[in-house]
């Protein structure tokens, strides 16, 4: 390959992230403290391939531009957010790897239409916020049911012998229409029940994780499959040969009806119960809540 990582011949980590709100992308609490002490603990990658909630359509592709923009992809949220820009570079070649790598599945390669989502970039502002290492998204095919995003997170496997840092975002338990935005740092009962379940399968059985479409609270928790599916990807990814046991990085609630739940493989210790040093802890206030539309 073109650059090398700093790997020393180990298979670089990769991780799920539970995002949650845009607004943590300006928030200092414990969650966007996991995400930075997450990024200060691997070995720079040679590229970062996200695969983001956001980004969800009708195919398989990839990014492929040397300068993906930075998309501020929903509305209603204040001013400073939409002003954050994330300048890291892309890795056009990369395309053609991936392209190789999960033969038979077709991967387009996306030259102008995306970028870098929000799903990416409010992590990544926190996790390496120099955005000198390239940035790569994969999307989510619509079309597919879960045993493909499952299958296509394993055949990735190899690009992290390749200083490749592969990184899903989205969330567990997403659902919009039953957040209580008053319930900041909380999640109901259903939510807990099956985000519980779910870390229970990412843990013992990760390949076992496509089939919590079977658990009673799932049309609750995963009332649209975007969030969820970027968590199957780690899944995979696990499930590949030798890959190690997925450790939860970070847990938490919000809103009721979000888990904030993050799972990293191949770092080797769990370092979400940190509280920042400056005193940033759970998600402070609630910002104005906008609609349920704006795409969180």
């Amino acid at each position: 390959m073109t650059e090398t990582s700093s790997t020393d011949g180990q298979a670089m980590p990769a991780a799920f992230i539970g995002h949650g709100n845009p607004m943590n992308a300006l928030e200092d609490n414990r969650y966007t403290a996991a995400w930075r002490a997450f990024g200060a603990t691997v070995p720079r990658p040679r590229a970062i391939l996200v695969i983001s909630a956001h980004w969800y359509v009708n195919a398989t592709a990839v990014t492929a531009m040397p300068r993906p923009r930075t998309i501020h992809d929903f509305y209603g949220f204040p001013r400073e957010l939409f002003e954050v820009d994330y300048p890291a570079p892309g890795l056009p070649e990369l395309a053609d790897e991936i392209s190789e790598i999960v033969r038979p599945t077709w991967v387009g390669a996306d030259l102008d239409s995306w970028g870098i989502d929000h799903g990416t970039w409010s992590v990544l502002v926190h996790a390496f916020p120099d955005a000198s290492i390239p940035v790569v998204q994969l999307s989510i095919n619509a079309d597919k049911g879960f045993d493909y995003h499952l299958q296509l997170g394993a055949r990735l496997a190899p690009l992290r012998e390749r200083g490749v840092l592969i990184l899903g975002s989205g969330n567990v338990v997403h659902n919009l229409g039953g957040m209580n935005w008053r319930l900041v740092d909380e999640g109901f009962d259903w939510a807990q029940r099956f985000d519980g379940a779910a870390k229970e399968r990412m843990l013992t059985d990760p390949t076992g994780f496509a089939s919590l479409d079977a658990h009673p609270d799932f049309p609750s928790a995963v009332p649209t499959p975007d969030h969820f599916l970027p968590a199957l990807y780690l899944a995979g990814l696990a499930g590949a040969t030798g890959a190690g046991d997925p450790e939860v990085l970070i847990d938490g609630y919000a809103y009721g009806s979000l888990s904030m739940t993050a799972y990293s493989l191949g770092l080797g210790r769990r370092i979400g119960d940190e509280r920042a040093e400056d005193g940033g802890g759970s998600p402070t206030t609630a910002p104005a809540a906008p609609a349920a539309e704006s795409n969180i």
